[in-house]
């Protein structure tokens, strides 16, 4: 069963994988695994982001590919959006870093207690 039969079959629902198997060498590990974010899509949601990651991120490319216009295009990139989580990609500082910049007098004693508040 492949990622797509999966996700049809699932409907949309939550699931949780308890069984993998690695093909290479038969090794099976058993627990409870989250299946990643992008296979939790629709199928139809998996093959629309592939898309748009070969297109390089794209519109117009999509626009063409779908044969949609761009206001589709962007309302399902939001509604896919919607069900990921994503990275903090400026996540705070931890206390070490504000120290550690303290201590070289990169930033002011007020701005390491301000910045150790932020981060709480």
């Amino acid at each position: 069963m492949d990622w797509q039969e999966l996700t049809d079959l699932t409907h949309g629902q939550a699931f949780v994988v308890e069984r993998v198997r690695l093909a290479g060498n038969g090794v099976a590990i058993e627990g409870q695994f989250e299946p990643p974010q992008l296979a939790q899509l629709s199928a139809d949601d998996q093959v629309f982001v592939a898309a748009f990651v070969r297109s390089h991120g794209s519109i117009k490319e999509m626009e063409r590919i779908f044969g949609v216009s761009y206001p589709t295009v962007k309302s399902r990139l939001n509604r896919i959006a919607e069900r990921l989580d994503f990275v903090d990609t400026d996540p705070a500082p931890t206390g070490a870093d504000v120290v550690d910049r303290l201590q070289r007098g990169e930033i002011s004693v007020q701005e390491a207690l301000a910045e150790l508040e932020r981060s709480r």
